[in-house]
C-alpha cells in the first residue's frame, strides 16, 4: 500500500476527520475490516463495516484496548477524543474509494480476471509463470469479493510493476462498484457457470454484469467455445473498443488463437496458433479444467507480452493450486495448519490470523514453519524485518526457517528461532519429541515442497480421509443466518463429533463466527470444547447426574427436562454457593421424548426455581417432530402453537428475559416466522437443505485406489462371491469399508463411487477395511482419488440408497478416519 496518513484517508474518502493529538500525521501501515483478524503491530486504521447481521463498530471498544487509534465508522455516536476517527456515510464505501485512489496513483499494467470458476487458478498460474519477469502484486486467496477487492488493490505500491487481481459477483449491481478499483488494462473472462445464479434473471443478466469489469480495458480474452456468452462478449468488445482475444480448442473458425490439446498420462501437450505462428507448450494435467486454465494463461501472457515463446519452459513446472490451507491433527497433541503452496508476506499474514484463530485460549504453543519468501520487490533486509514484525505482532513462540536467505537474515528474527539451508539439513536435525502442544503453521513456497514436513508431522496416514470445507460451513452458516431477523440467536449443535465432522475444529470455528450458542449431548463434550479454548455458551442437551460438577467446573449449561434432573442439579448449584446459574428448560409438545409434558409438571419446576436464588432460566425451548415433512405440517403448527403458550406462561412468572426456541434447520428454512427469540440449526449447517437454498457440501469422504485387476467373467468379487462378473471387468481395490463407517447396504451395486470423471458401482460385499469398484471402461489407476460422497456423489444421495438419513452417514464415519480442515 502507498502511504497515508489518517488526515490523507479522511480527504479521499470524503470523510469529517475528528482527530485525537498528534495523530493525524502518522503514516497508517495496516488496514484492518475483521476485528478477528487483527492481533497487534503497526499504525492499523479500522474500517468499521455493517452487514445484515453484523456491525463493525461493536468491536471498536476491544480494538483501541489492542491499540487501534484510527478508525472509518458511519455512527457518530462512537467517535470520541480518545482515537482519531473518519465519519463517512458508508464505510464499505469509503473502503472502497481508497483502493480506488491507490489503484490510480499505479500506474503499471493490471490483468483482471472474472468468471465463474479457474478464476484464483489461472491468477496463480499467471503469477508462477510470470514472477521472474515481474514483480506481480495479486489478490492473496480468493479476495474477489466487495471487500476482498479493495483490500487486494490496496497492496499496490511502487515496488511492484504488474497487478493481477480476480472479481466476483453474488448479485446484479456489484461489478459497477469493481470496476473503478481493478481499472484492468487486460481483461480474462474465464468461464460461466451456476455460481449465484439464483440472483440473476438469466445467464444473461450475469454474462452481462460480469463483463462491466473490462469497459475500459484494452484487450478482453475468452473461449468461444461455449455459446452461452459467445455472441454477448464479441459485442460487448465492439460497443466498448476493447480489442477480443478470442481463443478455441475446437476449432472455431475466426478467433484469434487456435489451440489443439493432446492429452498423455500425465500431462498434456498444447498447440497454440496465432496467425502463422505455432507455439507448442506442455502442462503436467490431463484434465479439461486445466487445460482450460492454460489456455487462458497462454492468451494473458501473449496479450501482455506478444513474447509467450520466452516463458513456454515453465508451464511444465505448474503445479495444483491449493485453494484453501488445510488444518489436521498433527504429533504429540499439535496442531498442523498446511498452507506451503506459496510464500509472500499477504498471504502469510493471513494465515498467521487462522493460526491465532486455533491457538486462542487453548494453551497450545505458535509455531511457525517458514521458507524463504520469493517475488515481494521489498529489498531482502526490509522484507525479514517486517516478517519478524509480523512474528512478534501475533506473539508467535517459535520459528523454523529453512531457506538460504531466511537463514543468512537469521539474527533479524527476535523469536526463539532455529533455521536451516534447505529441507534436508531440517529432516536430519528433526526430533519428533520436540515439537508438541502446538499449533504449527507449515508455510512455504512450491519448491521447498514442505508438504515433506507435514508427512512426518500428521497423526493419521490412512489414505481414507474425510475433508471438511470450512468455508462451506460458514457460508452454510450465513445461509441459514440471511432467514433470520438480525436479533435472532443462533445455537449450532456440535454435538457426536459435530455431526462427524470434529468436534474442537467447527467449534473454534462457529466461535469465530461468532454464534449465541453450542449444543453438545453430553457433558464430556462439552468439556473437550472448554480445554481446547471454546469461550461460547454451550448447552448439554442430555446431562447425567454424576458429571454436575463438571457443568460448574466448566461453565456449561443444562437442558432440564424433569422435576427429578431440576433438584439434583439444585443441590449441586447450592453446594458450590452459585447464584443464578443458566439453565435451560425443555418442553415436551409432542415428540415424546425428553421434557416437561403435563402443566403441572411445568408448574412445579417454575414454582421450583422461583423459590431458589441459585438458577436462572436462559432458554425454554422444545423440539419439531417432523418440521421436514410437508404432510405433518398440520402437526408442527400445532406443537409450535402449544410451545408458544406454554412459553408464553413460563416467561410471565419471571422478571428477566427468556428466550424461546423450537426451529431445527429444516423449521427455520420452512417455518421462519416461528423464529422467536433464538433457532438451532444442526444438519443445515453441513450441508443438507429441506428447500432446495442452495447450500454447499461441507464433508467429502474420499479414498485412494490400491490396485487396479482384470476379473474374467468365470469369477465373482468379494465374501460369499456376491460380486458377479458378467464379463471381463476391470475391478479397482480400495482401502475403505464399514469399519470405516460405510453402510455395508452400499454393497453389491447399490452403491458407487466417483472415481475417473465417472461414477463407479461398488461390486461384491463392503469389507471391514475395503471394498471394490467395478470401473470397466473409466480410466483408473493405482493412486487416483475416490470420492465416495461430496460435491460430485451427494451424501443424500448416498443415504437415499443406503436406507437412511445424512445424519446417520455424517455421524457414522470412524474415527480412525482422518479428518482435514480446509479454509480459505
Amino acid at each position: 500500500m502507498n502511504q497515508f496518513t489518517i488526515s490523507e484517508i479522511s480527504k479521499i474518502t470524503e470523510g469529517k476527520l475528528y482527530s485525537s493529538p498528534n495523530t493525524s500525521d502518522e503514516i497508517i501501515t495496516n488496514i484492518v475490516t475483521d476485528s478477528r483478524t487483527f492481533f497487534a503491530g503497526g499504525n492499523a486504521v479500522f474500517f468499521a463495516l455493517t452487514g445484515p447481521r453484523n456491525n463493525g463498530h461493536n468491536y471498536i471498544p476491544q480494538l483501541m484496548k489492542r491499540g487501534i487509534k484510527n478508525f472509518v465508522v458511519s455512527e457518530k455516536k462512537w467517535v470520541n477524543s480518545k482515537a482519531s476517527f473518519v465519519f463517512v456515510k458508508n464505510t464499505t464505501e469509503a473502503l472502497q474509494k481508497l483502493a480506488t485512489f491507490n489503484r490510480r496513483k499505479n500506474l503499471y499494467p493490471v490483468m483482471g480476471i472474472t468468471g465463474s470458476n479457474g478464476k484464483t487458478i489461472v491468477k496463480e498460474w499467471l503469477h508462477d509463470i510470470l514472477s521472474e519477469n515481474f514483480s506481480i502484486v495479486r489478490s492473496p486467496k480468493s479476495y474477489n469479493s466487495q471487500i476482498g477487492v479493495p483490500l487486494s488493490v490496496l497492496l499496490m505500491n511502487k515496488n511492484y510493476n504488474l497487478g493481477i487481481f480476480e472479481a466476483g459477483i453474488s448479485e446484479p449491481g456489484e461489478m459497477k462498484k469493481l470496476t473503478e478499483i481493478i481499472k484492468p488494462e487486460i481483461g480474462i473472462f474465464t468461464n460461466l457457470g451456476d455460481a449465484h445464479q439464483e440472483n440473476f434473471e438469466s445467464y444473461e443478466q450475469k454474462t452481462e454484469e460480469k463483463l462491466q469489469l473490462f469497459k475500459s480495458s484494452e484487450k478482453l480474452i475468452f473461449s468461444v467455445d461455449n455459446q452461452l456468452y459467445k455472441k454477448k462478449i464479441t459485442r460487448f468488445c465492439e460497443e466498448h473498443s476493447v480489442t477480443p482475444v478470442s481463443w478455441s480448442l475446437q476449432k472455431n473458425k475466426n478467433v484469434f488463437l487456435s489451440f489443439s490439446a493432446e492429452k498423455k498420462e500425465s500431462y498434456t501437450k498444447i498447440s497454440a496458433k496465432i496467425e502463422s505462428k505455432k507455439y507448442v507448450f506442455k502442462i503436467p494435467f490431463s484434465d479439461s479444467s486445466s487445460i482450460e486454465n492454460a489456455c487462458h494463461c497462454f492468451a494473458g501472457i501473449w496479450a501482455l507480452t506478444q513474447k509467450p515463446d520466452l516463458v513456454l519452459k515453465r508451464f511444465e513446472k505448474l503445479e495444483p493450486v491449493a485453494m484453501r490451507l488445510e488444518i489436521k491433527q498433527g504429533i504429540n497433541n499439535c496442531l498442523l495448519i498446511n498452507d506451503y503452496y506459496n510464500s509472500d508476506l499477504n498471504s502469510f499474514s493471513i494465515a498467521l490470523s487462522v493460526l491465532q484463530q486455533q491457538a486462542a485460549k487453548g494453551h497450545l504453543q505458535k509455531t511457525v514453519i517458514l521458507s524463504d519468501i520469493q517475488q515481494t520487490g521489498i529489498p531482502k533486509p526490509d522484507l525479514y524485518k517486517q516478517v519478524n514484525q509480523l512474528l512478534l505482532d501475533w506473539k508467535i513462540d517459535n520459528l523454523i526457517g529453512i531457506g538460504p536467505e531466511i537463514t543468512e537474515y537469521f539474527e533479524v528474527f527476535s523469536v526463539r528461532k532455529e533455521c536451516y539451508s534447505n529441507l534436508i539439513d531440517f529432516k536430519k536435525s528433526f526430533q519428533k519429541e520436540n515439537l508438541k502442544d502446538s499449533v504449527i503453521l507449515i508455510k512455504g513456497a512450491r519448491k521447498f515442497t514442505f508438504e515433506k514436513i507435514s508427512a512426518l508431522l500428521q497423526q493419521k496416514t490412512h489414505q481414507t480421509v474425510l475433508e471438511v470445507n470450512l468455508n462451506a460451513l460458514v457460508y452454510n452458516l450465513n445461509a441459514f443466518r440471511k432467514l433470520l431477523k438480525p436479533e435472532t440467536k443462533v445455537m449450532v449443535m456440535v454435538k457426536a463429533f459435530s455431526y462427524g465432522t470434529g468436534d474442537v475444529e467447527i467449534a473454534k470455528m462457529l466461535q469465530f463466527q461468532n454464534v449465541d450458542y453450542l449444543a453438545v449431548a453430553v457433558a464430556d463434550e462439552g468439556v473437550q470444547l472448554r480445554n481446547a479454548g471454546i469461550q461460547t455458551p454451550i448447552i448439554v442437551m442430555n446431562p447425567e447426574e454424576h458429571s454436575f460438577q463438571n457443568f460448574i467446573d466448566y461453565r456449561l449449561e443444562p437442558n432440564i427436562y424433569s422435576l427429578e434432573l431440576l433438584q439434583a442439579f439444585t443441590k449441586t448449584v447450592s453446594q458450590n454457593a452459585l447464584e443464578e446459574f443458566p439453565i435451560h428448560l425443555k418442553i415436551d409438545t409432542g415428540m415424546n421424548r425428553l421434557g416437561f409434558k403435563t402443566n403441572s409438571e411445568t408448574q412445579q419446576a417454575i414454582s421450583t426455581i422461583k423459590a431458589t436464588r441459585w438458577l436462572k432460566v436462559k432458554s425454554v425451548f422444545s423440539h419439531l417432530a417432523a418440521s421436514d415433512d410437508p404432510e405433518m405440517d398440520d402437526f408442527t403448527k400445532t406443537q409450535i402453537s402449544r410451545f408458544n403458550e406454554i412459553a408464553r406462561n413460563i416467561s410471565k412468572q419471571f422478571s428477566y428475559n427468556i428466550d424461546r426456541h423450537i426451529l431445527n434447520s429444516a423449521g427455520i428454512e420452512r417455518f421462519t416466522k416461528y423464529q422467536f427469540e433464538m433457532v438451532r440449526l444442526g444438519i443445515g449447517l453441513y450441508g443438507v437443505s429441506q428447500t432446495g437454498l442452495g447450500l454447499e457440501h461441507v464433508g467429502t469422504l474420499k479414498s485412494t485406489v490400491s490396485q487396479v485387476k482384470t476379473v474374467q467373467k468365470t469369477e465373482t468379487v468379494g465374501y460369499n462371491r456376491k460380486g458377479k462378473i458378467e464379463k471381463t471387468s476391470k475391478i479397482a481395490v480400495v482401502p475403505l469399508g464399514y469399519a470405516d463407517g460405510l453402510d455395508r447396504k452400499l454393497s453389491n451395486k447399490n452403491g458407487s463411487a466417483f472415481v475417473g470423471g465417472k461414477l463407479a458401482p461398488i461390486i461384491g460385499n463392503i469389507c471391514m477395511d475395503m471394498l471394490m469398484l467395478d470401473v470397466t471402461g473409466i480410466d483408473v489407476n493405482a493412486g487416483d482419488e475416490v470420492e465416495f460422497f461430496g460435491s460430485n456423489n451427494t451424501i443424500s444421495e448416498v443415504a437415499e440408497k443406503a436406507g437412511t438419513i445424512p445424519y446417520e452417514v455424517l455421524t457414522g464415519i470412524s474415527q480412525r478416519v482422518k479428518r482435514i480442515y480446509l479454509q480459505e
